[in-house]
């Protein structure tokens, strides 16, 4: 499927019993292609970058899961389909991976509001992070989902910048409690200039 696809439809999901088949292979696949689609920041925050073949992955693999049929699709592909990069952003799920449950929620306890404190800054420029709106991602009580999802919307200057070899592009928090930031390594890079028209 080629990069520039932006939204699933239901003649690019395979039948169950053909994504039985192949299964094992595809998923051995999608491992690869996200490796360069990932990055930790700062001691509990993945950011794992979404495209079209990372969300049809995740449609049939519910699909296998759930074996819902016909009847479960239109319900993935309204979930997953906005979280398909549509030429100009990058789209990522954001998970804050803690393994004890009450460091988990103390630490997320602190984080409310975080969705909107998400950026992207290429050669010193920001790119600010837009939550997904789908709900709310923060509790009444100021504690923050685990799992987000945020927009990272480019101006055609900043993914020109984006795609320069020699662009830093760093990632982070402008969090008071979570203020982490990471480089993306030219890999990286490489991988997620494939989103952009």
């Amino acid at each position: 499927m080629p990069a520039a696809a932006k939204q699933i439809t239901h003649a690019d999901i395979l039948p169950l019993p053909d994504y039985v088949k192949i299964r094992p292979e595809r998923r051995r696949a999608i491992v690869a292609l996200k490796k360069n689609r990932r990055i930790e920041v700062g001691p509990h925050a993945t950011f794992y970058f979404e495209n079209f073949e990372t969300m049809l992955s995740q449609v049939q693999e519910m699909l296998y899961i759930e074996k819902g049929g016909d009847a479960q699709i239109e319900d993935e592909l309204s979930a997953y389909n906005p979280l398909i990069p549509k030429g100009n952003e990058l789209v990522a799920t954001v998970m804050f991976e803690i393994d004890d449950e009450i460091r988990r929620r103390r630490i997320l306890g602190k984080l409310g509001g975080i969705e909107h404190q998400m950026f992207i800054k290429v050669d010193g420029e920001t790119v600010k992070g837009v939550a997904e709106d789908d709900l709310d991602r923060t509790t009444a009580d100021g504690k923050a989902s685990s799992v987000q999802f945020v927009h990272f919307p480019f101006t055609e200057a900043q993914i020109a910048a984006f795609r320069k070899p020699e662009a830093e592009v760093v990632i982070g928090f402008s969090h008071v409690e979570y203020p982490h930031l990471s480089v993306l390594p030219p890999a990286m890079r490489d991988s997620l200039a494939q989103d952009f028209d």
